[in-house]
């Protein structure tokens, strides 16, 4: 059974009607006056006007004729920004102003460039077709220029943290809290871990509440067992935001904390995030969502240990430059809220699929404060094969843009500044421009099937006014989101979905509630290769267009160099830009393809690279060594002794990890001697509940634990995605680890 998605008559529709009528009315009118014009003879005219608008340029964009060497200013300016971020390698306010401030000149530049001198209109079809191109990259332009703009100004809470916290530490200020886990169906032991996770907090008045929306048995005796509370309800009605209604009566506490059922805190959590509610106007402190295990498209490439998850670069750009225009967002899990002003704005939004976004959006409208602090303060899973990597974006997509048609729609609700309106606006722009990166795919093809040129330039023209633009943003587009993205795997990143979001952007305009809440499946396993068709399918198509449109583009040059005399037409001409363009996109593509392969993921647990320091005990005898993988189910021992190669599979062990003085039994399945040191692979024998506790906590509760990395730069980016190309994991990297496929098989 799944979640009942809310009926139609329980929404508002503001804006549903009106907008279908406006792209009614653009579409009709549109198609009148093209058939008026070509009736009266008049577009050609037209065009040519248009064409004529082009030819000249505004003086303060033209190039100065005085520089004849364009590659030295440049360079210059590209040299100049690079010194800048090593002097400053995170961006202050004077690096950020003056990096920022140069990006926006040379981004308003470019686009002037791009609007009165590049656009073909010498005929109504090269025409349309060069202003769609345009419109197309002035939708990511435009969301670019209100990032930047946004970016002059960010927030850093920490050191606020340090000073609020003080009070929770000595004790003076530790109001109540209620922890809510909504879940639906989620394994048993992913909750299990969550719940003692919750329970491990160092705070005193705290309260766990279990939100089982499946009435499941095994999950009340679940509860039972750890000592927490189970809530449940008599239906599925509005979803997760139904269930977080249903519990808020039900619970006391000044304070509510979601984590969803997958998430777990470090002890920490609380002492970081209740001072601050000692401000009266905070009604929701936000805290980043990391991931203890790789997104699939990192792990898919067999780049799990080097790519970041996708989510880095909102949690580390996005919501620092959004906490100070005062619109964070509220994400869903790993937030604390003031349960007075949760009530004042009724509770959760059941309007959307984005009740947490919308739920906060309520609240700022109200005059409350929205607060982001920084710190990666628990983590969760993942998804784990890009299934439901899809699902969920595409749920993410079509709730944000359900703004459209309720009442919280930050465009609209009363209440909110302009600043925060531009902020909110800069997050709905974000799913279109999945429309443009479809269309950026389809512009070889336009070249070589039409013979259009849609960008009219030189190469004179691009290096004075696209070099400088482009190349200033690949500096700095890694330095502004705290090297958690290059910008060469954002573009892969946005690319393997862009078909499926533009596809729900369009749905969600013309039906925005066909669709109720869909659970991301979570704790799954697969032990071979298994290939994504359904998401594949129109990007084969794609690749088979772009190949198809550079062997026409080279076979253009081709004709073109055996008939010498022959001019140069206009249809030849930006041909090289369109065999570029074909040959980036069959590069991306073909990595976005290989993406979709989802690798073999034989444990639903993750192994943890922890060093400890290891005592082990068999038959009299006693070992010592240290821990090189860690999980809940086993562990993999290097033996710093010879001796270790007395110890036989199946033999029964007594493992004591030092450090955190937990003893645990297990069991040798495997013994090598791979180098230097004996290697023993041990599964865990049935722990108690004690035992339990303080290995999750050694595992995932530890203060300060999960760390930010940072992302490959440009060229690094490019090379690993050149290695991923030649040596497929498919075919290079089928190694299952031992103790891995063993202890699945045994748990």
């Amino acid at each position: 059974m799944q979640p009942k998605s809310p009926s139609k008559a329980q929404h508002c529709y503001p804006l549903q009607q009106p907008l279908r009528l406006l792209m009614a009315l653009a579409v009709g009118t549109a198609v009148i006056a093209v058939i008026w014009f070509a009736s009266q003879g008049s577009l050609q005219t037209m065009w040519a006007d248009l064409e004529h608008w082009q030819t000249p340029l505004p003086r303060w964009t033209a190039a100065t004729e005085m520089v004849y060497n364009l590659w030295f200013w440049t360079v210059l300016l590209w040299l100049g920004v690079i010194a800048i971020t090593k002097v400053s390698p995170q961006p202050q306010v004077w690096s950020r102003w003056l990096v920022v401030g140069i990006l926006l000149v040379l981004t308003l530049r470019y686009l002037a460039w791009r609007i009165f001198s590049t656009l073909n209109l010498a005929a109504p079809l090269t025409g349309l077709l060069s202003m769609g191109l345009f419109g197309l990259e002035g939708l990511t332009l435009i969301s670019a220029l209100i990032q930047l703009t946004l970016l002059l100004r960010v927030r850093e809470r920490t050191p606020e943290a340090d000073l609020r916290s003080q009070s929770v530490l000595a004790g003076t200020y530790t109001p109540s809290v209620d922890i809510l886990i909504p879940t639906y169906d989620e394994a048993p032991w992913i909750l299990k871990r969550t719940l003692i996770g919750c329970q491990a907090l160092d705070y005193p008045h705290k309260q766990i509440y279990v939100l089982d929306d499946t009435r499941r048995p095994q999950i009340q005796a679940l509860a039972a067992e750890l000592g927490c509370e189970y809530l449940t309800r008599a239906d599925n009605h509005h979803a997760k935001a139904g269930n977080l209604n249903a519990a808020i009566p039900r619970t006391q506490g000044e304070l509510v904390v979601v984590f969803d059922a997958d998430f777990i805190p470090t002890r920490n959590f609380l002492s970081r995030t209740v001072g601050f509610f000692q401000d009266p106007q905070v009604a929701l402190v936000q805290t980043p969502q990391t991931f203890y295990n790789p997104d699939p498209i990192a792990y898919n490439l067999g780049l799990d240990e080097i790519l970041t998850p996708e989510e880095e670069v909102f949690y580390r750009q996005i919501q620092p430059f959004r906490d100070a225009a005062d619109s964070v967002v509220c994400s869903g899990t790993s937030f604390v809220a003031r349960r007075s002003a949760l009530l004042e704005v009724g509770c959760f939004v059941t309007e959307s699929l984005s009740e947490d976004y919308f739920t906060g959006i309520r609240l700022s409208a109200q005059g409350y404060r929205l607060v982001y602090l920084n710190e990666k303060l628990s983590a969760g899973l993942a998804p784990e094969n890009m299934a439901a990597y899809a699902q969920q974006r595409i749920r993410w997509a079509r709730g944000t843009l359900q703004a459209f048609f309720i009442q919280a729609n930050p465009l609209t609700i009363p209440g909110l500044n302009p600043l925060q309106r531009l902020a909110h606006l800069e997050g709905l722009l974000h799913w279109f421009t999945s429309i443009s990166r479809v269309g950026f795919l389809l512009v070889p093809v336009v070249y070589a099937a039409l013979g259009v040129i849609l960008i009219q330039a030189t190469a004179v023209d691009i290096l004075h006014y696209f070099v400088p633009y482009y190349s200033v943003q690949l500096v700095t587009f890694s330095w502004l989101n705290h090297r958690s993205r290059s910008a060469l795997l954002s573009d892969l990143y946005g690319l393997v979905l862009c078909v499926p979001l533009a596809l729900t952007v369009f749905q969600v305009l013309l039906n925005p509630f066909a669709q109720g809440f869909q659970v991301t499946p979570k704790g799954e396993t697969r032990d071979r290769f298994t290939f994504n068709r359904v998401l594949a399918a129109p990007l084969l198509v794609l690749f088979g267009f772009n190949a198809l449109s550079l062997w026409l583009n080279v076979g253009h040059y081709a004709l073109q160099e055996m008939s010498a005399a022959a001019p140069l037409t206009s249809s030849l001409k930006g041909l090289g830009l369109g065999v570029f363009w074909s040959l980036y996109n069959l590069l991306m593509l073909s990595i976005a393809l290989l993406i979709l392969l989802d690798a073999p993921r034989p444990s639903a647990y993750e192994w943890f690279r922890l060093r400890r320091t290891v005592c082990l005990q068999a038959q009299g005898q006693t070992f010592w060594g240290f821990t090189t993988l860690l999980s809940e189910v086993g562990v993999e021992i290097s033996l710093t002794q010879a001796a270790g190669s007395s110890l036989t599979e199946d033999q029964w062990v007594q493992i004591t990890l030092m450090e955190a003085g937990l003893m645990l039994p297990g069991r040798v399945i495997d013994h090598s001697w791979p180098g230097d040191f004996a290697q023993v692979q041990l599964t865990f024998e049935p722990l108690s509940l004690d035992r339990q506790r303080e290995l999750i906590a050694l595992l995932f509760c530890r203060p300060g634990q999960w760390k930010s990395r940072c992302t490959p730069g440009e060229l690094h980016s490019l090379g690993l995605l050149l290695g991923v190309l030649i040596k497929p994991r498919i075919l290079f990297q089928r190694w299952l680890g031992s103790v891995r496929t063993i202890t699945v098989a045994q748990h």
